[in-house]
């Protein structure tokens, strides 16, 4: 079936499909307009509205006279407040006389292929017409002189639709939004498991999962960015559905400020979800002409397991999110200075660090805080975007020379959202912070967020930038934000907007980002907010990778970057081999497990390499190697779990070709044992009629076996070792923090 838009002819019921899903609406009695079935593709169906069942129901209340029919017990598509349904909205507005209750109603409709561009917010898009269909439902609160139109977009293939809406004012007078959602989604029944990925700093995208009840579940952040602590993405699944089958949704929402998505289950066992900008701290003034535009939530159906719908968010955001010159490139292999010397560093010194990896073939190298004005620690200098002279007496223009002379591209780090006050630029414009006067304000990491509500903060930043990077070809940009916003008070605003502070700040940073890449398309940016604190789609849109944890450390990775890997291709996953002990947690984890995680993204080195020994160099030298002959497949081949770390002592995945000729499989096992039952990883994605050869990475050897793909899917690849009997001398290594690689070939590619 191809995608197709069905109107029935009084125009009261759509039905959107692409074959593999069906989405369809239609309009309730009342006017508004109810949710009538989401789910995998059906055939068009006829009299679809006679579907909405209408039957009397104690303690109800009716807002059509003389009937039984109430907003509280039917499926809605956008649900307002204060007229007959107590449950959550997804729109709330308060009026100019104080009122809260609105009543919109459709009044028309738009239909045209392709999708349309959201200005000032990041959003996935098409490249040609027949790619996606949009579907754009009018409605109208007469009274209160407002319009609300509800985008659709479905996509051709797989199970994909994205939402959002918009809001104009046609009055006279001004209203405050209160609440106004991307996306809200009534479902027949809450036989659901609720999926989400939380943590904190350094243990970010934890798979957390329970079982949906009676009541609200729900996560959120109101911390001014997307946070460690919650990731703005959630999948609900059936109780029955694992990797490979059954049926779950997605919910993404490519947003990077404060969010919520929320699940309530009524008592009836209906199941509404909501997801948007967090209410909580959130009201927007709309004056007379004026519209506001929600950020976009992207959902994904499918009836074929987990992996299914991750892959389907994978090719989704690297081919149609991620934009420009890096969008389809792999990455370039880099060494980053932080972890080898932090702020005690100069211009010799660093060449030095970039020689070694040089001589390893790492491609770029990356300098990390404190280059800038009076940085020798992290209580002064942010906001003073000028080298310091002392430590770099050519600039950066003379130290980016140095590098590309020795063959090396060179990258630098920025924290432009944010200033010490032991800097010029805070001297100069001390009122240019967040902060409420005549109160006292906290700091994060002794440094304050600047009001990037305000256009001229913007600019300021933005002539520093482009003052370096005019005279610097620089190839890289990691972006940083290392606190999180309290006191969203801003003094530009007048006191009856200060509610909009948390949203136009990040259509600030948004607003940069963008500035910056039209005048320097080439720069990869990597987006970083200490570590995973904005690793969100919206982010994505402007920097094609993100630094996935500021906790480097080899085995804390696996479920970091495992957890993250539900939502987030391989190629926005930033991720570097560190030093030993690792400086987070303090573990040895051995050199070839670092790489073996960190191969599986975008992949690089945290350290002073001209600290290992002569042996660990030439490991470098070999991974580096294999990095660069198969990371176009590591980064954008099609991604399979296999075994969870957050259920097993040994942990699997593997990216598979599109054309099933090779795959990569990395294994991990955290803690030794001795005898071991023998080991077979069940594999996922190869043609069962191929013969593959099979190769190992680094002392582990496989067998000569040449089997077929069905056999190591069924079968599995065998991966028992010396800790399946008693361990021998010669089998030491299989100690803990284990891992190996398998290079898996098609024979006739050999």
């Amino acid at each position: 079936m191809s995608l197709n838009v069905y109107i029935s002819n009084d125009n009261k019921v759509f039905h959107m499909t692409n074959g593999t899903i069906s989405y369809i609406m239609g309009v309730l009695p009342n006017g508004h307009l109810g949710q009538l079935y989401y789910g995998t593709g059906i055939q068009n169906p006829q009299d679809f509205q006679e579907t909405v069942e209408i039957l009397p129901r104690p303690m109800t209340s009716c807002p059509i006279e003389n009937e039984w029919f109430s907003l509280e017990h039917v499926h809605q598509e956008y649900p307002v407040y204060g007229n007959s349904d107590f449950r959550q909205p997804a729109l709330a507005i308060r009026h100019p006389d104080g009122s809260t209750v609105s009543d919109f109603k459709v009044c028309g409709f738009d239909l045209f292929d392709g999708k349309p561009h959201l200005e000032g917010l990041p959003a996935v898009y098409t490249e040609s017409g027949d790619e996606a269909k949009t579907l754009t439902i009018h409605l109208a609160d007469e009274k209160k002189q407002l319009e609300l139109d509800l985008f659709y977009s479905m996509f051709k293939e797989g199970g994909i639709l994205t939402r959002s809406a918009s809001l104009t004012n046609r009055g006279e007078k001004p209203v405050a939004i209160e609440t106004m959602m991307s996306l809200s989604v009534d479902l027949p029944d809450s036989d659901y498991q609720w999926l989400q990925f939380s943590g904190a700093w350094g243990r970010e995208r934890e798979l957390k999962i329970r079982s949906l009840e009676q009541g609200i579940t729900s996560i959120g952040s109101r911390r001014g960015h997307s946070s460690h602590n919650h990731n703005p993405f959630v999948i609900i699944k059936r109780p029955y559905t694992n990797e490979d089958d059954g049926e779950a949704i997605g919910f993404s929402l490519v947003y990077s400020g404060n969010f919520l998505i929320q699940a309530e289950t009524d008592t009836y066992n209906n199941l509404r979800i909501v997801a948007g900008i967090h209410p909580d701290g959130f009201e927007w003034k709309l004056n007379p002409g004026q519209t506001f535009q929600t950020p976009e939530c992207v959902s994904v159906y499918t009836q074929k397991g987990l992996n299914s719908l991750s892959q389907t968010y994978h090719k989704l955001y690297q081919k149609r999110l991620t934009r420009g010159y890096w969008r389809d490139r792999p990455r370039p292999i880099l060494n980053n200075n932080w972890e080898a010397t932090a702020f005690d560093f100069n211009e010799d010194r660093l060449i030095e660090i970039a020689k070694t990896a040089q001589n390893c073939g790492c491609e770029l190298f990356v300098l990390d805080d404190g280059w800038f004005g009076a940085r020798r620690n992290d209580k002064a200098g942010l906001g003073d975007w000028k080298a310091n002279r002392d430590l770099l007496p050519n600039g950066i223009e003379g130290l980016c020379r140095r590098m590309n002379e020795m063959g090396m591209e060179f990258g630098l780090w920025f924290e432009p959202e944010m200033v010490n006050k032991d800097s010029d630029f805070y001297r100069s414009h001390p009122d240019w912070i967040l902060e409420v006067p005549d109160r006292p304000g906290c700091h994060g990491r002794n440094q304050y967020v600047l009001d990037f509500t305000r256009k001229e903060v913007i600019d300021a930043i933005y002539d520093q930038m482009t003052e370096i990077l005019d005279k610097a070809p620089l190839a890289y940009i990691k972006w940083d934000m290392n606190r999180s916003i309290t006191e969203a008070y801003s003094r530009a605003l007048p006191a009856d907007q200060q509610g909009e502070v948390f949203h136009r700040y990040i259509l600030g940073v948004y607003s940069l980002y963008e500035r910056l890449i039209q005048r320097y398309p080439k720069i990869l940016f990597e987006s970083c907010a200490s570590g995973g604190g904005r690793f969100d789609p919206g982010m994505l849109y402007y920097a094609p990778q993100a630094w996935c944890s500021d906790d480097s450390d080899g085995a804390e990775r696996i479920r970091i970057q495992y957890g993250t890997s539900y939502g987030y291709p391989i190629s926005s996953i930033g991720a570097h081999v560190s030093e030993i002990p690792n400086q987070q947690v303090y573990r040895n984890v051995p050199l070839h497990t670092r790489a073996n995680v960190a191969c599986f993204g975008t992949f690089g080195y945290e350290l002073d390499l001209g600290n290992l020994s002569a042996q660990e160099l030439d490991q470098v030298k070999s991974q580096v190697q294999f990095m660069k002959e198969y990371r176009n497949l590591l980064q954008f081949g099609t991604f399979y779990r296999l075994k969870s770390p957050f259920e097993n002592n040994i942990s699997a995945w593997m990216v598979v070709s599109d054309d099933r000729t090779q795959a990569i499989v990395g294994w991990y096992r955290t803690l030794s044992h001795v005898n071991q039952p023998f080991e077979h990883l069940k594999l996922k994605g190869l043609d069962p009629k191929m013969r593959y050869t099979i190769e190992t990475v680094g002392k582990h050897k496989y067998t000569n076996r040449h089997p077929y793909g069905d056999e190591l899917m069924h079968f599995g690849l065998i991966t028992s070792d010396g800790l399946s009997g008693q361990v021998m001398e010669n089998d030491k290594y299989y100690g803990d923090f284990d891992s190996r690689l398998f290079i898996i070939n098609a024979e006739s590619v050999q």
